[in-house]
C-alpha cells in the first residue's frame, strides 16, 4: 500500500464536504511514519472492506471518526487489547502522530483510513460491522451559512445505523451548544436510535472517554463539553 496523498477523489470534489485540508506543518518524524508504518496500518478501501482480514481476527469493534492526532484512540486501544479499533481521519499530520503512537506502544489493534468518512462509510463498511462508533469534537462550522457543511446530517445518520451492529452505541461529545442542539434534533428524527439518557437530553461524560485537546481547548474558552449516546434499536 501506498501513503495516503493530499486530494481525494472527483466524487468528494463534487459533495459538500464537512472538513477543509488544512495540513499544516508536518514534521520529518510524520513524513516517515507516512512512509514507512502506513503499509502495517493503513486501510486503502477498494470495495467493501474486510474488516476480520484486515485486523487478522473476529473481536469488538469500535471506529472513530476525526480522532485528530489520534491520541484519545490511542488511550482506547491501549486499555482494550482485546478488541481492535478503527479511525478514520483526513489530515496527514494527525495520521502520522497517531502512526507514531502505535510504533512506540506496539499496538497491533488499530487500523487507519486516510479519506472522507461519508464516502468511507456509503462505500467501504460492511453492514452491522461496529459494535461502537464515536464522533468526538467534530468541526462544529459554527457560521450560519457553513451549517450545510456539518458532518451529522440525516444522511450520514442513516449510514451510521447501517454500519452499527443492533445494540450498538453511537457516542458523539461537542464543546458547541448550537451543534448540540443540531445534533439531538438529527438524532432524535432517526427512528433506529435509542437516546440513553431519554428523548432531547445529554449524557455525563462517559468515565472511559479520554480528555480530548479540543477539549481542554473549548474549557478554557468557557465552552460546555456536551455527551450524548445513543443506542441503535434491535430490529432496526
Amino acid at each position: 500500500m501506498t501513503a495516503p496523498t493530499q486530494e481525494g477523489g472527483p466524487a468528494q470534489t463534487r459533495r459538500i464536504r464537512s472538513f477543509v485540508r488544512r495540513e499544516g506543518r508536518m514534521t520529518a518524524a510524520q513524513r516517515r511514519a507516512l512512509a514507512t508504518l502506513w503499509p502495517r496500518y493503513g486501510l486503502e478501501p477498494r470495495g467493501v472492506l474486510d474488516l476480520d482480514a484486515a485486523f487478522g481476527r473476529r473481536a469488538r469493534r469500535t471506529l472513530e471518526i476525526g480522532f485528530g492526532n489520534g491520541e484519545a484512540l490511542l488511550t482506547l486501544a491501549r486499555t482494550a487489547l482485546e478488541e481492535d479499533f478503527l479511525g478514520i481521519e483526513v489530515h496527514r499530520p494527525g495520521v502520522g502522530h497517531l502512526l507514531l503512537g502505535l510504533e512506540r506502544e506496539g499496538l497491533g489493534n488499530v487500523r487507519v483510513i486516510c479519506d472522507d468518512a461519508v464516502e468511507v462509510l456509503s462505500r467501504h463498511l460492511p453492514a452491522a460491522s461496529l459494535d461502537r462508533i464515536l464522533i468526538w469534537f467534530p468541526d462544529p462550522w459554527p457560521k450560519k451559512r457553513h451549517h450545510k457543511r456539518r458532518l451529522v446530517q440525516p444522511p450520514f445518520v442513516r449510514e451510521l445505523l447501517r454500519v452499527l451492529r443492533p445494540g450498538g452505541l453511537l457516542h458523539l461529545a461537542t464543546d458547541w451548544p448550537d451543534y448540540a442542539e443540531h445534533m439531538v434534533a438529527v438524532l432524535e428524527a432517526e427512528p433506529g436510535l435509542i437516546n440513553l439518557e431519554g428523548p432531547g437530553r445529554f449524557a455525563p461524560r462517559p468515565p472511559w472517554r479520554p480528555r480530548t485537546r479540543f477539549e481542554a481547548r473549548g474549557e478554557r474558552l468557557g465552552h460546555p463539553v456536551l455527551d450524548l449516546l445513543y443506542r441503535r434499536r434491535e430490529g432496526a
